[in-house]
Parts: C-alpha cells; sequence; structure tokens
C-alpha cells in the first residue's frame, strides 16, 4: 500500500521529530582540526585563502589545542612549516624541528586530554615540494622516501605524538613505518594512513598554508580522479601493512570512495575535508549566496552520513561550538 497510508511526511513534523528519527549525528569528538604551525613567527599569520585559518605561533598553537580539548574534539592534526628547506627534508628529523618541537609542546600542554596527530611527510620540509626525496632523474625515489619515513614516524613518536598519520601515498609506507615505530618500543601508537589520497585541484589553498616551494604536480604518486576502484586496492594494502584507521582525501568530492570504503573496512575511517573545500563555502557566505553556518553543518554532516568516522576539517572548532550550544 502507499499513499495516503504511507505519509513519510509524519516524521519530518517538528524540530523534535526530526532529532528523534534522525540516522546520522554530530559531536565534537568527531571531528579532527588541522593546525600549521610556522617556524620563526612571532605572531600568528592569516591565511590569505583560507579566512579564518592561520599559521601559528608556539603560544597561539597551544591556546588552539587547549580549546580543542575543552571543545571535546577528537584530535588536533599538526603540520608544520620550517624555515630552511633541503632536498631529503631534513627538517622533520629534527627532534627540535618545527613540527617535532610543536608535538612536544602541544603534548605537555594538553597531555591525553587531546589526541595529538602528526602529518608525516616530506612535502613541507623539501626544497623541490615534493612528498619525497628525488632520483637524479627527477623522480620520486619511493623506496628511498620509505627509509626516510620511517625515521620521521619515530621522530613523532618520540616527541609525543599519539598518533602518525603517513600522507605521502608512497607504496609500502605503512609497512616501513610500522616496522621502525615497532623496533623502536612504540608498539602502542596507531598509524592513521592516508589510503585513498587523490591529486586533486582543490588542494589549492593548502599550498599557500605550508608555503609548498612545489613545481609541477604529484600526480605520479597520488591517486587519479578518473579511478574508483583503485581505492579499494590501496586501502586494502594499507590494512593488510598494519593501518589502524584509513583516511580518505579529499571528501566532498570523493564521496562515492568514501562510502565505498567505509562498507569494506574493518577499522575506523576518516575523511579530509581539505583547503578548497572550506575556501569555496567560505568564500560564497561572504559574498550572501549561500548561509555560511547552515552549510557549514551540512557539508561536514555529508561526510559523515557518507561513511566517515571522523572528519578533519578547518570548521572543527567552530562547529563544535555550535553543538555544544545546540545542546
Amino acid at each position: 500500500m502507499s499513499f495516503p497510508t504511507h505519509r513519510p511526511r509524519r516524521l519530518r513534523t517538528t524540530a523534535a521529530m526530526r532529532r528523534l528519527v534522525a540516522e546520522i549525528d554530530l559531536a565534537p569528538r568527531h571531528l579532527i582540526l588541522p593546525a600549521f604551525i610556522r617556524e620563526g613567527l612571532t605572531e600568528p599569520r592569516p591565511i590569505e585563502s583560507m579566512p579564518g585559518v592561520v599559521q601559528h605561533t608556539t603560544d597561539s598553537l597551544k591556546r588552539a589545542a587547549t580549546e580543542a580539548a575543552e571543545l571535546g574534539l577528537g584530535g588536533l592534526m599538526l603540520f608544520g612549516v620550517p624555515t630552511t628547506r633541503d632536498a631529503t627534508g631534513s627538517a622533520g628529523l629534527d627532534p627540535h624541528g618545527v613540527l617535532n618541537q610543536a608535538i612536544a609542546d602541544v603534548r605537555a600542554e594538553v597531555g591525553d586530554e587531546l589526541l595529538v596527530m602528526s602529518d608525516l611527510c616530506l612535502d613541507e620540509f623539501t626544497d623541490h615540494g615534493h612528498c619525497g626525496v628525488l632520483d637524479g632523474q627527477g623522480r620520486v625515489d619511493n623506496d628511498a622516501t620509505l627509509e626516510i619515513y620511517g625515521k620521521m614516524a619515530v621522530a613523532q613518536a618520540r616527541a609525543g605524538a599519539h598518533l602518525v598519520a603517513p600522507s605521502g601515498m608512497m607504496d609500502g609506507q605503512v609497512a616501513v613505518i610500522r616496522q621502525a615505530l615497532d623496533a623502536a618500543g612504540f608498539q602502542d601508537i596507531p598509524v592513521l594512513a592516508y589510503a585513498a589520497k587523490y591529486a586533486s585541484a582543490f588542494y589549492g589553498p593548502f599550498r599557500e598554508a605550508v608555503d609548498s616551494q612545489l613545481s609541477g604536480d604529484r600526480r605520479t604518486y597520488q591517486m587519479d580522479a578518473s579511478n574508483r576502484r583503485e581505492a579499494l586496492h590501496e586501502v586494502e594494502l594499507d590494512l593488510d601493512e598494519g593501518a589502524d584507521l584509513i583516511m580518505v582525501k579529499p571528501a566532498m568530492s570523493y564521496l562515492d570512495i568514501l562510502a565505498d570504503v567505509a562498507a569494506m573496512s574493518p577499522v575506523p575511517v576518516s575523511a579530509y575535508q581539505i583547503s578548497g573545500e572550506y575556501a569555496m563555502i567560505e568564500a560564497a557566505a561572504a559574498n550572501g549566496w549561500i548561509d555560511r553556518r547552515a552549510a557549514i553543518t551540512e557539508s561536514v554532516l555529508s561526510i559523515r552520513r557518507a561513511g566517515a568516522d571522523t572528519v578533519l576539517t578547518y570548521w572543527a572548532a567552530e562547529l563544535a561550538g555550535w553543538l555544544k550550544e545546540g545542546k
């Protein structure tokens, strides 16, 4: 039987009714805040293409971490921007380098009240902007890069990271990082693998955020936007290598990939709402074309609905504040 017996609108009559039957919810614990710290700053530096986001000083980063803990966020993902770069990204291994020092500072500030997560990649630290070291022909050398990733993981764990997140899309990266962590006595440090990371036009503002030195593109190691099945293959490989959590990046343009991955993954799934997604909504809202708060909330909810257990979003703190207000 159908209409008039079935009237789905009965379950939409009031806000209370809609809350009762909501299938997916948002809570602060679902949200991870990406944060940038730049070496040598005396005050936070706004990122022009990402209104409201800054490159932090040590003090402002610690304040942001304290706020994130008080809001009950799922975690803080740290990215470092050094003053000096070289061909091998050596600043990423330096225990006193900008990222490792930031990990230590934030961990000292919040302890175990907030998960301190660290991006594990070389792109911020190399003078050529690639996620790995280059061979004699200027190509990214996968296996030489893995050796550095293993050392970088141990350096971040020693600095105090609760979790490391390799984002370089090198073949075999999870296995090498897991082995390095275990050999150094960090068996309990989980690996959040950027398992399906696509070469995307929407990364543009992030390049400003980390002062990227990249010339060219990353299409020889990040995934092609045309491919869907390949994402599941990448995820399966990372799971076999020991990934404790996995990520899909970007989020909003790849919700089909996220849904596929969530349907097959035995471990928690994250998705990264990236800089270009953030910038588009902020720009449209600034022009009065959309309702900013409603659009932000809907966009993050769509990522959760597609299957993400957690969402990396630059609105994490603001959205968590709204959620607490709603309660």
